[in-house]
């Protein structure tokens, strides 16, 4: 009888008694669905985003452009600070110092008037190997610490090229002296690269990433001079390093390079 009266209800009235039955399990029951890992992940990877966005930005002062008004200038060693805190994530606002002519609240918070300075529990601190240093242990995620004999990798390439680029004469050596050092550091790479470290970026390569653009930039405007095809692993190098997120929004314009060696080359 009652199995006649099931098949002779509407279509409409079957479904909504279907409908009935289903929310009443599901309020009894508390049915629950599983979550997926991934939205969850991503909402813990948003979470941690937003409260390091409302942290307080770290204040750094750093080398203005000569070149071009609020722009960052051409120092590597302000450079070498803003990438390291740009690879950890660490929000930063810079402050442009125009080192011509230097104004008195800068030189309150560096009397030699030096950058990078950057601004540490209402301190402020110099020199670009200490601030990083002290980034690392204030922020060690990601690590970007490297093993003390590989610190010294590639360290002679800045000084070298430096002596290469003031030179005037041809013969004096410098050029195969910076040659010299670059060979060792493409048979370095080609061995332990494709960074100082391995497979990922250091503190080390943060330091000379910033040399090596100087290098390139300065020989290739006062010495039409590039970078020997036999050495396809410092080139590699340099192309990797010169690609980073993080190097493309930390670099000098190349027209600030090239002024701020021009008292060097033409002294």
């Amino acid at each position: 009888m009652s199995t006649a009266r099931i098949q002779s209800m509407p279509a409409a009235a079957v479904a909504a008694a279907t409908c009935a039955f289903s929310c009443t399990m599901m309020k009894h029951h508390h049915l629950r669905f599983p979550r997926n890992n991934a939205v969850l992940r991503g909402r813990n990877r948003a979470r941690k985003i937003a409260m390091s966005a409302v942290s307080d930005p770290l204040e750094v002062c750093v080398k203005a452009s000569i070149t071009v008004p609020n722009k960052l200038g051409d120092c590597p060693f302000c450079q070498r600070v803003l990438l390291t805190m740009e690879e950890k994530h660490v929000p930063y606002e810079m402050k442009l110092v125009d080192l011509s002519n230097k104004p008195e609240w800068f030189l309150k918070i560096s009397p030699e008037g030096k950058v990078p300075v950057i601004k540490f529990e209402e301190k402020w601190v110099p020199d670009s190997d200490f601030i990083t240093q002290s980034l690392e242990e204030k922020f060690p995620d990601p690590p970007l610490g490297i093993p003390p004999e590989k610190a010294s990798v590639g360290s002679k390439i800045f000084s070298t090229f430096i002596g290469f680029l003031k030179s005037k004469d041809a013969s004096d050596g410098t050029e195969q002296a910076l040659l010299n050092e670059l060979s060792a550091f493409n048979d370095y790479i080609k061995e332990n690269g494709p960074y100082i470290n391995g497979e990922k970026v250091s503190a080390a390569d943060l330091a000379l990433g910033p040399k090596l653009y100087h290098l390139e930039v300065a020989l290739g405007h006062y010495k039409n001079w590039t970078i020997p095809e036999s050495l396809p692993y410092f080139r590699s190098y340099m192309k990797a390093i010169f690609s980073l997120d993080s190097f493309i929004k930390t670099r000098a314009l190349p027209e600030d390079v090239i002024a701020g060696w021009r008292p060097k080359v033409m002294g």
